[in-house]
């Protein structure tokens, strides 16, 4: 990046978004976006990603820090915080001084013990079965100004855009690999019982509905079990 792009924070934007845009694995990317979201706040920062899977289990992706995992840990712990806020239901969430922050108190003594002053988080997207938020904690408060808030969500939805891919391309995987199980249990009844694929499919759908197992497992028993 030359003298100018460095300068001109819109440049340096731009030439952040044509990096972020080359092929890189779903990891990379967001490691790049968590270092360049610390590297572009005027304050010591540290960042990472939030993930809550259903049933409440906590991931730590992509931090640039170890405190990144230490700081999620104790919102796993005590079920608040401003990350879990922001993953289950608000699209940004600030505190400019924890140490008078009243929403979570416990998080907040815990941040404070840890030498984080002030914290922003945003949603990242919402699914049935998992949330994100990207997290960017301040070792001072009054860390994030408009100005750092406007900079941190152009990187967060680069964040969205790269995990909702990475959900859609396991999605696409899984049904690519259900529709090949279904049709090998297909014809294996098919062999079996001299019935054509119409009726295969409907004995495998039956078989689902009484058993009340999804289609693709019952599939699945009838390969494994021939």
């Amino acid at each position: 990046m030359n003298t100018s792009d460095t300068a001109d924070p819109s440049r340096r934007m731009a030439a952040l978004a044509r990096t972020l845009s080359a092929p890189r694995t779903v990891d990379e990317r967001l490691r790049a976006i968590t270092a360049s979201v610390v590297d572009l706040m005027p304050s010591k920062t540290c960042a990472g990603i939030l993930l809550i899977s259903k049933g409440s289990s906590f991931q730590t992706v992509a931090p640039t820090s170890p405190l990144l995992r230490k700081l999620d840990s104790v919102q796993e712990e005590l079920g608040q915080g401003p990350c879990v806020a922001a993953a289950i239901k608000n699209l940004v969430v600030r505190s400019d001084d924890l140490r008078a922050e009243t929403r979570w108190p416990q998080f907040a003594a815990a941040a404070v013990d840890a030498g984080i002053l002030s914290s922003i988080s945003f949603q990242l997207y919402t699914a049935r079965e998992k949330m994100g938020a990207l997290n960017l904690f301040a070792f001072e408060p009054n860390a994030f100004g408009p100005e750092e808030e406007a900079t941190a969500e152009v990187l967060a939805a680069h964040a969205a855009l790269a995990l909702t891919a990475a959900r859609t391309e396991e999605q696409l995987r899984s049904a690519i690999s259900s529709r090949d199980i279904i049709g090998q249990a297909k014809g294996m009844l098919m062999e079996r019982f001299g019935i054509n694929a119409i009726e295969a499919f409907e004995l495998l759908t039956k078989l689902s509905q009484e058993t009340n197992i999804r289609l693709n497992a019952v599939a699945q028993q009838v390969i494994e079990r021939r």
